[in-house]
Protein backbone atom coordinates (compact mmCIF):
# COMPACT_ATOMS: atom_id res chain seq x y z
CA UNK A 1 0.00 0.00 0.00
CA UNK A 2 1.57 3.01 -1.17
CA UNK A 3 0.56 6.82 0.05
CA UNK A 4 2.21 9.95 -1.76
CA UNK A 5 3.02 12.81 0.09
CA UNK A 6 0.29 14.87 -0.92
CA UNK A 7 -2.31 12.32 -0.16
CA UNK A 8 -0.92 12.49 4.18
CA UNK A 9 -0.85 15.99 4.02
CA UNK A 10 -4.38 15.98 2.91
CA UNK A 11 -5.01 13.72 5.80
CA UNK A 12 -3.01 15.44 8.70
CA UNK A 13 -4.78 18.91 7.16
CA UNK A 14 -8.21 17.47 7.57
CA UNK A 15 -7.96 17.04 11.06
CA UNK A 16 -5.72 19.57 12.10
CA UNK A 17 -7.02 22.74 10.99
CA UNK A 18 -10.39 21.97 12.97
CA UNK A 19 -8.26 20.56 15.63
CA UNK A 20 -6.39 24.36 16.42
CA UNK A 21 -10.10 25.83 15.48
CA UNK A 22 -11.55 23.87 18.43
CA UNK A 23 -8.83 23.87 20.74
CA UNK A 24 -8.41 27.51 20.79
CA UNK A 25 -12.20 27.63 21.51
CA UNK A 26 -12.30 25.46 24.20
CA UNK A 27 -9.08 27.41 25.56
CA UNK A 28 -11.07 30.90 25.90
CA UNK A 29 -14.34 29.47 26.17
CA UNK A 30 -16.02 29.59 29.94
CA UNK A 31 -16.42 26.70 32.07
CA UNK A 32 -13.89 24.01 30.52
CA UNK A 33 -11.45 26.78 29.52
CA UNK A 34 -11.35 27.54 33.29
CA UNK A 35 -8.23 27.52 35.10
CA UNK A 36 -8.83 24.36 37.25
CA UNK A 37 -9.56 22.37 34.16
CA UNK A 38 -6.41 20.70 33.19
CA UNK A 39 -5.01 20.97 30.22
CA UNK A 40 -5.42 17.68 28.93
CA UNK A 41 -8.65 17.72 29.79
CA UNK A 42 -9.36 20.07 27.81
CA UNK A 43 -6.87 18.67 24.33
CA UNK A 44 -9.27 15.43 25.42
CA UNK A 45 -12.45 17.13 24.75
CA UNK A 46 -10.63 19.21 21.68
CA UNK A 47 -9.93 15.76 19.91
CA UNK A 48 -13.05 14.28 20.98
CA UNK A 49 -14.88 17.39 19.11
CA UNK A 50 -13.00 16.94 16.02
CA UNK A 51 -13.14 13.26 15.85
CA UNK A 52 -17.30 14.21 15.70
CA UNK A 53 -17.10 17.00 13.66
CA UNK A 54 -14.74 16.45 10.60
CA UNK A 55 -16.74 13.68 9.15
CA UNK A 56 -19.31 16.77 8.33
CA UNK A 57 -17.05 19.64 7.15
CA UNK A 58 -16.12 20.65 3.86
CA UNK A 59 -13.03 19.86 2.51
CA UNK A 60 -9.74 21.42 3.67
CA UNK A 61 -7.31 22.82 1.68
CA UNK A 62 -4.30 20.71 0.77
CA UNK A 63 -1.44 22.92 2.33
CA UNK A 64 1.58 21.70 3.69
CA UNK A 65 1.11 22.32 7.44
CA UNK A 66 4.98 22.97 7.87
CA UNK A 67 4.63 25.15 5.54
CA UNK A 68 4.44 29.65 5.77
CA UNK A 69 0.88 29.24 4.23
CA UNK A 70 0.14 26.27 6.72
CA UNK A 71 1.15 28.67 9.53
CA UNK A 72 -1.27 31.20 8.50
CA UNK A 73 -4.02 29.09 8.44
CA UNK A 74 -2.61 28.26 11.96
CA UNK A 75 -2.70 31.25 13.06
CA UNK A 76 -6.14 32.35 11.52
CA UNK A 77 -8.29 28.73 13.10
CA UNK A 78 -6.65 30.00 16.57
CA UNK A 79 -7.78 33.48 16.07
CA UNK A 80 -11.60 32.85 15.39
CA UNK A 81 -11.53 30.05 18.26
CA UNK A 82 -10.10 33.02 20.61
CA UNK A 83 -12.62 34.93 19.69
CA UNK A 84 -15.87 33.00 19.72
CA UNK A 85 -14.38 31.45 23.46
CA UNK A 86 -14.03 35.24 24.31
CA UNK A 87 -17.71 36.42 23.12
CA UNK A 88 -18.90 33.38 25.89
CA UNK A 89 -16.87 34.24 28.14
CA UNK A 90 -18.05 38.09 28.43
CA UNK A 91 -21.68 37.01 29.46
CA UNK A 92 -19.83 34.90 32.71
CA UNK A 93 -18.00 38.25 33.38
CA UNK A 94 -21.13 40.36 33.15
CA UNK A 95 -22.46 38.19 35.94
CA UNK A 96 -19.35 38.67 38.21
CA UNK A 97 -19.56 42.25 37.47
CA UNK A 98 -22.75 42.90 38.62
CA UNK A 99 -22.29 40.40 41.56
CA UNK A 100 -19.37 42.72 42.41
CA UNK A 101 -21.80 45.75 42.59
CA UNK A 102 -23.99 44.19 44.32
CA UNK A 103 -21.61 42.95 46.87
CA UNK A 104 -20.38 46.17 47.02
CA UNK A 105 -23.47 48.02 47.96
CA UNK A 106 -24.67 45.82 50.69
CA UNK A 107 -21.11 45.52 52.60
CA UNK A 108 -20.31 42.25 51.04
CA UNK A 109 -17.35 43.26 49.44
CA UNK A 110 -14.93 42.42 51.93
CA UNK A 111 -16.15 38.64 51.92
CA UNK A 112 -14.49 37.18 48.68
CA UNK A 113 -12.74 33.79 47.31
CA UNK A 114 -10.48 32.74 44.92
CA UNK A 115 -13.02 32.03 41.55
CA UNK A 116 -11.86 29.07 39.77
CA UNK A 117 -12.93 30.02 36.44
CA UNK A 118 -10.48 33.01 36.35
CA UNK A 119 -7.82 32.60 39.23
CA UNK A 120 -8.62 35.97 40.76
CA UNK A 121 -10.24 37.02 43.92
CA UNK A 122 -13.77 37.60 43.65
CA UNK A 123 -16.72 38.56 46.10
CA UNK A 124 -18.46 35.21 47.37
CA UNK A 125 -21.90 36.66 46.37
CA UNK A 126 -20.19 37.11 42.25
CA UNK A 127 -19.69 33.59 43.19
CA UNK A 128 -23.19 32.64 43.93
CA UNK A 129 -24.19 34.25 40.76
CA UNK A 130 -21.46 32.23 38.91
CA UNK A 131 -22.41 28.61 40.05
CA UNK A 132 -26.17 29.79 39.44
CA UNK A 133 -25.49 31.08 35.63
CA UNK A 134 -23.35 28.18 35.20
CA UNK A 135 -26.38 25.97 35.78
CA UNK A 136 -27.92 27.38 33.86
CA UNK A 137 -25.50 27.73 30.51
CA UNK A 138 -25.16 23.99 30.74
CA UNK A 139 -29.27 23.40 31.97
CA UNK A 140 -30.15 25.68 29.14
CA UNK A 141 -28.33 23.35 26.37
CA UNK A 142 -25.68 26.57 25.88
CA UNK A 143 -22.32 23.69 25.62
CA UNK A 144 -24.32 22.09 23.05
CA UNK A 145 -25.58 25.67 20.98
CA UNK A 146 -21.64 26.42 21.35
CA UNK A 147 -20.27 23.42 19.84
CA UNK A 148 -23.07 23.40 16.97
CA UNK A 149 -21.89 27.00 16.41
CA UNK A 150 -18.59 25.74 16.55
CA UNK A 151 -19.40 23.30 13.27
CA UNK A 152 -21.25 26.26 11.44
CA UNK A 153 -18.24 28.59 11.61
CA UNK A 154 -16.65 25.91 8.96
CA UNK A 155 -19.81 26.32 6.96
CA UNK A 156 -19.69 30.46 7.66
CA UNK A 157 -15.68 31.04 7.06
CA UNK A 158 -14.25 27.84 6.13
CA UNK A 159 -10.35 26.96 6.93
CA UNK A 160 -8.31 28.91 4.07
CA UNK A 161 -11.13 31.36 2.91
CA UNK A 162 -12.33 34.99 4.00
CA UNK A 163 -11.09 35.71 7.48
CA UNK A 164 -12.24 38.10 10.16
CA UNK A 165 -12.45 41.41 8.57
CA UNK A 166 -11.73 45.01 10.70
CA UNK A 167 -15.38 45.36 11.49
CA UNK A 168 -15.90 42.09 13.09
CA UNK A 169 -13.04 43.03 15.27
CA UNK A 170 -15.12 46.36 16.01
CA UNK A 171 -18.35 44.28 16.76
CA UNK A 172 -16.06 42.15 19.59
CA UNK A 173 -15.14 45.40 21.09
CA UNK A 174 -17.97 47.20 21.43
CA UNK A 175 -19.70 44.18 22.50
CA UNK A 176 -17.51 44.79 25.90
CA UNK A 177 -19.78 47.13 26.45
CA UNK A 178 -22.57 44.76 26.58
CA UNK A 179 -20.41 43.32 29.69
CA UNK A 180 -21.26 46.61 31.49
CA UNK A 181 -24.98 47.01 30.30
CA UNK A 182 -25.43 43.36 31.18
CA UNK A 183 -23.90 43.94 34.78
CA UNK A 184 -25.77 47.13 35.59
CA UNK A 185 -29.09 45.57 34.39
CA UNK A 186 -28.57 42.30 36.59
CA UNK A 187 -27.14 44.82 39.65
CA UNK A 188 -29.81 47.70 39.68
CA UNK A 189 -32.87 46.75 41.39
CA UNK A 190 -30.55 45.79 44.67
CA UNK A 191 -28.44 48.55 43.57
CA UNK A 192 -31.56 51.06 43.46
CA UNK A 193 -32.92 49.48 46.77
CA UNK A 194 -30.30 49.70 48.83
CA UNK A 195 -29.58 53.13 47.33
CA UNK A 196 -32.77 54.30 49.06
CA UNK A 197 -31.98 52.31 52.34
CA UNK A 198 -28.69 54.37 52.75
CA UNK A 199 -30.53 58.06 52.14
CA UNK A 200 -33.46 56.91 54.58
CA UNK A 201 -30.52 56.47 57.35
CA UNK A 202 -28.86 59.72 55.82
CA UNK A 203 -31.86 61.49 56.55
CA UNK A 204 -32.26 59.54 59.81
CA UNK A 205 -28.34 60.90 61.31
CA UNK A 206 -29.57 64.25 60.16
CA UNK A 207 -33.00 63.98 62.09
CA UNK A 208 -31.16 62.75 64.86
CA UNK A 209 -27.45 62.83 65.34
CA UNK A 210 -26.97 61.66 68.03
CA UNK A 211 -27.73 57.88 66.72
CA UNK A 212 -25.07 55.84 65.85
CA UNK A 213 -25.82 55.38 62.49
CA UNK A 214 -22.79 53.03 61.36
CA UNK A 215 -23.84 50.84 63.95
CA UNK A 216 -27.40 49.78 62.85
CA UNK A 217 -26.63 50.79 59.54
CA UNK A 218 -24.49 48.04 58.59
CA UNK A 219 -26.63 45.08 59.35
CA UNK A 220 -29.79 46.40 58.09
CA UNK A 221 -27.75 47.22 54.54
CA UNK A 222 -26.51 43.61 54.55
CA UNK A 223 -30.36 41.96 55.93
CA UNK A 224 -32.14 44.27 53.11
CA UNK A 225 -29.73 43.19 50.05
CA UNK A 226 -29.97 39.80 51.05
CA UNK A 227 -34.25 40.29 50.69
CA UNK A 228 -33.43 41.73 47.86
CA UNK A 229 -31.19 39.00 45.80
CA UNK A 230 -33.99 36.68 47.28
CA UNK A 231 -36.43 38.80 45.15
CA UNK A 232 -34.82 39.25 42.13
CA UNK A 233 -33.25 36.18 41.78
CA UNK A 234 -35.87 34.34 39.60
CA UNK A 235 -35.16 37.76 37.48
CA UNK A 236 -31.40 36.72 36.50
CA UNK A 237 -32.98 33.41 34.57
CA UNK A 238 -34.94 35.96 31.49
CA UNK A 239 -31.78 38.24 31.91
CA UNK A 240 -28.92 35.71 31.51
CA UNK A 241 -31.14 34.36 28.39
CA UNK A 242 -31.61 37.10 26.48
CA UNK A 243 -27.15 38.21 26.80
CA UNK A 244 -27.03 34.43 25.86
CA UNK A 245 -29.04 34.97 22.86
CA UNK A 246 -26.90 38.05 22.03
CA UNK A 247 -23.80 36.23 22.65
CA UNK A 248 -24.66 33.51 20.31
CA UNK A 249 -25.94 36.34 17.47
CA UNK A 250 -23.04 38.13 17.33
CA UNK A 251 -20.97 35.04 16.91
CA UNK A 252 -22.82 34.31 13.45
CA UNK A 253 -22.37 38.04 12.74
CA UNK A 254 -18.68 38.13 13.00
CA UNK A 255 -18.37 34.73 11.29
CA UNK A 256 -20.31 35.53 8.59
CA UNK A 257 -17.78 37.56 5.82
Amino acid sequence: MNFTTAEITAWIGTFLWPLFRIGAMFTAAPIIGARSVPVRVRLIFAIAVSLVIVPVLPPMPAVEPFSWAGLVIILQQILIGVVMGFIVQLIFAAIITGGQMIAMQMGLGFASMVDPQNGTQVPVLSQLYLMMTTLLFLGMNGHLVLIELLAESFRLMPVGGEVMVRDAFWAVALWGSQMFAGAVWLALPAVASLLMVNIAFGVMARAAPQLNIFAIGFPVSMMMGFVVIYMTLPNVIPQFDSIMQDAFSLIRTVLTP
